[in-house]
């Protein structure tokens, strides 16, 4: 099979990663990847968000199967136009795709379906917003209802950080479009849960569960960022509560989704809250979480594309997959300043000195090479260093044993990564 994968993080390169493992994939392509993506993949310089370009460049490589990374594209429609091509693709369309694009729709489509969440309200006008904040009180979270690269939430802690928050989004224009209207919703206090299934717009196949880190400082601390590591399994999903989600959560949502003529293909991403009431829905993306998807990949067994392909194909109830019992466990090494302002094009050596065996993946998320090939960070999360072990404590061990080869000063990590599994096994 001729493959493509659009995107350029770190999500994108453990996605590379496993396909190009595939006796299935017989040339990978990547748009526009990074510089260790240029190692598993072909990379093609055609933004994530070029619909056309990504088309036109499937359609002229004949290629057999695109798989769509970041939500981006997937909500400007990519999926959409590649099926009108006549290219398999793996995604949601875009009107499935509104599961991420739009929290108010997210959370209308689970009041009318019995999906278990927290109470919200929507809001496009500040006046409203600060009657209905100053009534129910704090903490609170805000939300803008579009898409903000994973910095458009504020869990408040009182009164005055909400209301601040429903400001900077209905009249500072903090978000732009995104944040035109507000979902204003209650507080839900628990431990967190990652949960992914494989969809057919059908069926789903459920996979492995995963917990990550969105603060930016140890302790879970400091500004929300799209994720500053993650780990697989998670201690705190048991068989039952596994099925519990399955059945309130994942089955309704794709049943949900088929009744309102958006049948869901691709990945679904619930982003849950394990309170003493059950599970709760905090929030669906469309595409595999990032760093979850690091900590997947590393974890899986089986052959990743034929699932993909089944998914497709609307015949996912014939698969599944299968999962190595260790503990995945990855680290983001962020630009100093992340989530804010920070420099581009500063060097970093040692990585090829961190991976020391087949337990340890650097996957690489905001690097290219300059015009002297040096390896130099021009994102905001640069590389995911991932590593296997028996427990999440040695997972945990492994992981900054190599961050601690890398050589990269302008760089910063959390210290932390997994340390509510690590207080369970002790």
């Amino acid at each position: 099979m001729k493959i493509l994968v659009v995107g350029s993080g770190g999500r994108e390169h453990a996605l590379c990663w496993a396909i190009a493992a595939s006796p299935l994939c017989e040339t990978l392509y990547c748009a526009p990847g990074n510089a260790g993506i240029a190692e598993e993949a072909e990379c093609v310089d055609i933004g994530a968000e070029d619909v056309g370009g990504l088309v036109r460049f499937a359609c002229d490589n004949a290629i057999d199967l695109v798989v769509v990374g970041p939500e981006g594209p997937l909500v400007l429609g990519l999926v959409d136009q590649l099926t009108e091509a006549g290219i398999k693709a793996f995604g949601p369309t875009a009107a499935a795709a509104e599961l991420e694009g739009s929290k108010g729709y997210t959370k209308d489509l689970c009041a009318k379906y019995d999906i278990p969440t927290g109470a919200y309200q929507r809001f496009t006008e500040i006046d409203a917003a600060r009657a209905y904040i100053e009534e129910q009180g704090a903490p609170i979270v805000i939300k803008a209802d579009g898409l903000a690269a994973g910095k458009g939430v504020t869990v408040a802690q009182t009164v005055e950080e909400a209301l601040a928050a429903a400001a900077d989004a209905l009249e500072g224009n903090r978000f732009g479009e995104a944040g035109a209207e507000i979902v204003v919703e209650e507080f839900l206090d628990g431990e967190e849960v990652s949960v992914f299934a494989i969809c057919d717009g059908e069926s789903s196949l459920t996979l492995a569960a995963a917990q990550d880190h969105k603060a930016a400082y140890d302790g879970d601390t400091g500004p929300n960022t799209g994720g500053m590591g993650a780990y697989s399994p998670a201690p705190v999903m048991t068989e039952a509560l596994a099925a519990e989600i399955q059945e309130t959560v994942i089955r309704r949502t794709v049943e949900a989704m088929k009744s309102e003529g958006r049948p869901y293909t691709g990945i679904l991403y619930a982003g849950l809250m394990i309170t003493e009431a059950g599970p709760q829905l905090i929030e669906y993306n469309a595409r595999f979480g990032d760093p979850e998807c690091q900590v997947l990949m590393m974890r899986l067994k089986s052959d990743l594309l034929p699932a993909l392909v089944a998914a497709c194909d609307g015949v996912l109830e014939t698969f599944d997959l299968r999962w190595y019992d260790e503990t995945a466990l990855t680290v983001v090494l962020a630009a100093e300043g992340y989530p804010g302002s920070y420099d581009k094009g500063t060097e970093i050596r040692g990585v090829d000195a961190a991976e020391t065996d087949e337990s340890v993946k650097v996957f690489h998320a905001g690097t290219a090479r300059d015009e002297n090939g040096l390896l130099t960070a021009i994102g905001g999360r640069v590389l995911n260093v991932t590593a296997l072990g028996g427990t999440v404590a040695e997972a945990q061990q492994r992981a900054y044993a190599a961050i601690n080869r890398i050589d990269w000063p302008q760089g910063f990590c959390r210290r932390d990564i997994g340390w509510r599994a690590i207080e369970r096994e002790s």
